[in-house]
């Protein structure tokens, strides 16, 4: 299941662990393509959290986001990697474990 995360949820959730973030708008087409992907991931025993850009511009800010969709990973609340663009499940799964050897 992915976690819808806002402004006021967001470092709660990342602060512990391994946490991959989703940044996604409602018009972004590749968004609407990577959110079944994503949904599989989550289903699979993968943290997954998605924030709505346009709902939450000051993160969208702070973490530099400039492409849709985007990614950040997360190491006990410190991005530890960050990368953009529509992914399918194989290459988001061996892009994810890259980030984690």
């Amino acid at each position: 299941m992915i976690q819808q995360l806002n402004e006021n949820n967001f470092d709660e959730n990342v602060k512990d662990g391994v946490k991959f973030v989703a940044f996604t708008a409602d018009w972004c087409g590749f968004c609407q393509k990577q959110k079944p992907v994503l949904e599989d991931i989550s289903n699979n025993n993968i943290w997954v959290g998605d924030v709505n850009a346009d709902e939450n511009p000051k993160l969208t800010k702070k973490y530099g986001i400039q492409a849709f969709p985007s990614f950040l990973l997360f190491k006990e609340g410190k991005p530890i990697a960050q990368f953009a663009g529509y992914k399918s499940k194989y290459d988001l799964l061996n892009t994810l474990l890259s980030y984690l050897k």
